[in-house]
């Protein structure tokens, strides 16, 4: 009897081994997993270690890769009704005009000319001069309050990611060694590290601070503050280098850092730096993962709408030393791998004078928050391991719990931005799966076990490509990124800016989408009218979409992080 083994390989990579035996109830060496069979969806399979026995026969293992639902197969009704009440409650005047333009025409097109002015006049005769002027007043109030209700527009100026310097630059090769030489792994844990950078999608380019090759404590206090400084004012230098913006003309700043958050905060850092103004309205979100930069933005934007001609600065990172892991847990060695040293700030202005100069315009924000369930709320969770080191534990349930979360936000964020070909589609598809799915998957049951979906209605999924020019997914992993790619039906081309980031500078957490956002500026795709669609994911379990629309043409900035090595890509991602 020959013993072989399968692989799995859940969500975070962690391998198990399990022995399976030819079956002697049949000669095809199969066996059953009930577990794996109720989860089939969720499960895709690669074939690796081919090879021959000593014996002579052929052996093999079988990974088997947990990955997204397919959640644009089950999409829940509550979340699409929620999507069209948005576009309801902001296209009934659209919806209304038609109509009012429909009828003055009729009314207007049956008169001639003549008859027409002589109805004008004949009808403005009967009116004395106070009462035309009173019209005329109550006109005119009428218009000035219709727009000042009106949100008012929400600009973004111009955005800086920094560069760390290359003396912080490495390969995969050297932060394992970097790792090895702190003295902090034992091989076992290098080995796995090792193991996860080789799959992860990062390149031989990202950058890390120094500390982390330090025998020494690398979570304090003044190495935090050392790199938040570093990435914080770098971004910020070249930000207002570029925007030829005075730090004093900033009325709101918005911060996010999810781990490092010191006292004083590091708003009053900045502030601080830049000796900003005294009534200035700062924040500083903590802990809010790495969809924190859409909060962000969405805080900035609310501030802009309450207080007009203002600029707003939002700057978004994560301290990589700090959240250093010495540890020996796997599943919070994984952030070591991924987390790369970055930041971005962008310069928001709510005053119309600015549109003209202004790269984008900001069309929506979509929120969602996943805490209320157990499951999301601790998939990502900071905590000590046994030997009271602490890190970030990523729950082998982050896959699906992301899947669920994503799922809300797209469907929400669907009825805003899709085509009405496209939303027509969509609904009739759902409502009509919603009203005789089950019916029809009943049916199949009775009439055939063996395959209960055979004539099941088949889900029409929406082609957001049609709603997007450009797509800045949050670059976590390729693993990530594959599945969302395969889910939505994005091309090589839609997911060329995040495969490019994550290869490039690695995950940077919340600044991530703002790296792909100058990859497309430094290829020169933005053009006039494009919309962007940026969207994340983080802690909490959060999933956050940002829609973007360009002003003008982008062209190629003088100031950017892929200067002198956009060239390379795509095509070193292949390699």
């Amino acid at each position: 009897m020959h013993l072989h083994f399968l692989l799995l390989s859940l969500s975070y990579k962690k391998i198990y081994i399990i022995p399976i035996f030819p079956s002697k109830k049949n000669n095809n060496n199969y066996v059953s997993i009930p577990i794996m069979a109720r989860e089939e969806h969720l499960l895709s399979t690669d074939i690796v270690n081919r090879g021959i026995s000593d014996e002579g026969s052929q052996t093999f293992s079988v990974r088997v890769r947990r990955r997204l639902p397919d959640f644009l197969q089950s999409v829940n009704l509550k979340y699409v009704k929620l999507g069209y009440h948005y576009l309801i409650k902001h296209g009934i005047y659209l919806a209304i005009l038609p109509v009012l333009v429909l009828v003055f025409s009729a009314e207007v097109g049956s008169l001639s000319r003549e008859e027409l002015w002589r109805k004008v006049w004949d009808s403005t005769t009967r009116y004395d001069l106070a009462t035309v002027l009173s019209f005329v007043a109550l006109f005119v109030f009428t218009i000035s309050l219709y727009i000042m209700s009106k949100p008012r527009p929400i600009y973004l100026l111009d955005f800086a990611c920094y560069k760390p310097s290359d003396d912080l630059k490495v390969t995969k090769e050297q932060f394992i060694e970097l790792a090895r030489n702190s003295g902090k792994f034992d091989e076992s844990s290098l080995e796995f590290q090792k193991r996860i950078l080789e799959s992860s999608g990062i390149g031989d380019e990202t950058y890390v601070p120094k500390s982390i090759g330090s025998s020494e404590n690398t979570a304090t206090m003044k190495e935090g503050r050392f790199e938040a400084s570093t990435v914080m004012f770098g971004a910020l230098d070249e930000l207002f280098e570029k925007t030829k913006i005075r730090p004093k003309d900033v009325g709101v700043l918005v911060v996010n850092c999810s781990i490092f958050n010191p006292t004083p905060s590091l708003s009053a850092m900045i502030i601080n730096h830049y000796k900003m103004r005294g009534n200035i309205l700062s924040f500083n979100l903590g802990g809010m993962g790495c969809s924190a930069g859409i909060i962000a933005l969405d805080l900035a934007r609310d501030m802009l709408q309450a207080n007009p001609n203002n600029y707003a600065v939002v700057v978004s990172g994560e301290m990589v030393g700090y959240n250093w892991y010495p540890g020996k847990e796997r599943s919070m060695l994984i952030p070591n791998c991924f987390f790369r040293m970055g930041c971005s700030a962008l310069l928001l202005s709510n005053r119309r004078r600015d549109y003209h100069r202004a790269k984008y315009s900001l069309e929506h924000i979509v929120r969602t928050h996943k805490a209320s369930n157990d499951r999301a709320f601790r998939c990502i969770y900071q905590e000590e391991d046994s030997q009271r080191y602490k890190g970030l534990k990523i729950s082998k349930d982050l896959v699906e719990v992301g899947g669920d979360a994503l799922k809300t936000n797209i469907t929400t964020l669907g009825p805003l931005v899709l085509p009405f070909s496209e939303q027509l589609f969509f609904f009739g598809n759902l409502v009509w799966r919603h009203l005789f799915g089950n019916k029809n998957a009943k049916t199949n049951n009775n009439n055939n076990n063996n395959s209960p979906q055979a004539n099941d209605i088949k889900p029409y999924i929406p082609d957001y490509k049609l709603a997007f020019e450009h797509f800045c997914v949050y670059a976590a992993s390729k693993t990530v990124l594959d599945e969302l790619q395969r889910n939505l039906e994005l091309s090589e081309e839609n997911m060329e800016a995040s495969r490019a980031t994550l290869h490039r500078f690695g995950n940077t957490s919340s600044s991530s989408i703002w790296y792909e956002l100058a990859y497309l500026e430094a290829k020169e795709k933005i053009r006039r009218g494009d919309r962007v669609w940026q969207i994340a994911f983080g802690s909490g379990f959060k999933c956050n979409s940002a829609v973007w629309k360009a002003i003008r043409r982008v062209k190629k900035p003088s100031t950017n992080p892929w200067l002198g090595c956009v060239d390379r890509y795509p095509e070193s991602l292949t390699q």
